[in-house]
């Protein structure tokens, strides 16, 4: 006797609109690639993924340690520790010399989880958010899961990759709400200009709009000129992490900084859709900007530059075109229009997939971050160790002929 097959619950339309994470997906190809290698073969080399090769730094884990053996693990208040709100508000005046009262940082679970409730707090369904052409990929997922319209907005590298003025007043229409920024960004780590930055704010303040900047590579800035957006004024809602430059990245802890009216709704929703961020996290994070921790986090920075710079200095030699030098991060966005016709390719996910087969070596197609650049660039991350990133460069040459 048969029991009926019950059919089973069938996906929302919200769900089944997301497109796929191919920083995600490519990872899992590679991790079935490798699992399919014959002994003995080449590792994989892996580009693809922004995680830094080192985690967190030996303050913040015996801080872990110390919370959980002390039984500090109950929730913490919906915006966050008030020490680490404090702490975090604190290091904006000493690192980069503007006064954040504690009141107006909320403590959530990622950058992630800041970006979902600042999409929830600032856009209703039927808005539109303009995003530069390429951008994360998630942030779009985001805001489209929430029923808010992504809108695309192309750049050019003269600008930066970063959307200038014209191109912001040309695209900004009836339904659009806000706009959403990086700095340095994902997939570039290109830095957006002072001068665009306010140009930019000015427009969306002229708009009666929400400028949301993601500022969660700010830390990794390489030029000494860098600044937060926090600068221009507190209607500003930034977002950033301890992920990057603390390298926390599974601790799964960001924070934002909001213009004050809007701090209790943000309260409101984080007590319903996160309750708190990890306990044993924020308390780990009180370490974070312990001194020992600040001049082990600045030592990374300065190789992250390093191994960006060399790194994309390798790629022009093999003749991929780098037409904008990364300023923060740590990636490389590259054309790789000439290599792909070497290998005879039509797009960067072929040429990727190409890659990771013929050298071993695993990077991100442009399909992740946009359209505009019509399937010509690959992100490579420098986030690994400089012995694996010359072995890359070694390969691709040998692969690219």
């Amino acid at each position: 006797m048969t029991t009926p097959t019950t059919p089973a619950p069938t996906a929302s339309r919200r769900a089944e609109g997301v497109a796929p994470f191919w920083v995600m997906q490519v990872a899992l190809e590679a991790a079935e690639l490798e699992r399919q290698s014959a002994p003995g073969a080449p590792r994989l080399l892996r580009l693809n993924i922004g995680e830094p090769d080192v985690g967190a730094p030996p303050a913040v884990q015996q801080a872990a340690e110390r919370a959980i053996r002390a039984g500090q693990t109950g929730y913490t208040p919906a915006l966050g520790l008030p020490a680490l709100r404090e702490a975090i508000a604190a290091w904006y005046g000493t690192r980069w010399g503007v006064a954040v009262d504690p009141a107006r940082v909320a403590v959530t679970a990622g950058a992630s989880g800041a970006l979902q409730l600042a999409s929830l707090l600032l856009f209703d369904a039927g808005d539109e958010v303009l995003l530069p052409d390429p951008c994360y990929p998630c942030n779009r997922q985001i805001l489209a899961s929430l029923g808010v319209q992504p809108r695309l907005v192309p750049t050019r590298a003269a600008g930066r990759f970063q959307p200038e003025p014209a191109a912001l007043q040309a695209a900004w229409g009836a339904r659009t709400r806000g706009l959403m920024l990086a700095s340095p960004a994902n997939p570039t780590g290109a830095s957006i200009p002072a001068a665009t930055l306010a140009a930019s704010l000015a427009q969306v303040r002229a708009r009666g709009g929400a400028l949301v900047v993601d500022e969660i590579y700010l830390p990794l800035t390489f030029g000494e000129d860098a600044a937060t957006a926090l600068a221009l004024g507190e209607d500003i809602v930034s977002v950033n992490s301890f992920s990057k430059y603390w390298g926390m990245t599974g601790w799964r802890l960001g924070w934002l900084v909001l213009p004050p009216p809007l701090v209790p709704a943000l309260e409101r929703l984080a007590q319903n859709h996160a309750i708190c961020a990890s306990t044993v996290a924020q308390r780990a994070a009180l370490a974070a900007f312990e001194p020992d921790t600040l001049a082990e986090c600045e030592r990374r920075r300065a190789e992250y530059a390093r191994r960006a710079r060399r790194f994309a200095a390798g790629l022009r030699q093999l003749g991929f075109a780098v037409p904008v030098a990364p300023d923060g991060a740590f990636y490389v966005w590259a054309d790789a229009s000439a290599p792909m016709a070497r290998v005879g390719v039509a797009d960067s996910l072929a040429f990727v997939r190409a890659m990771m087969q013929g050298a071993r070596v695993v990077a991100t197609p442009s399909a992740d971050f946009g359209e505009a650049d019509g399937g010509r660039f690959v992100r490579f991350s420098v986030a690994t160790t400089p012995d694996d990133l010359d072995e890359a460069l070694q390969r691709l040459h040998r692969w690219l002929g």
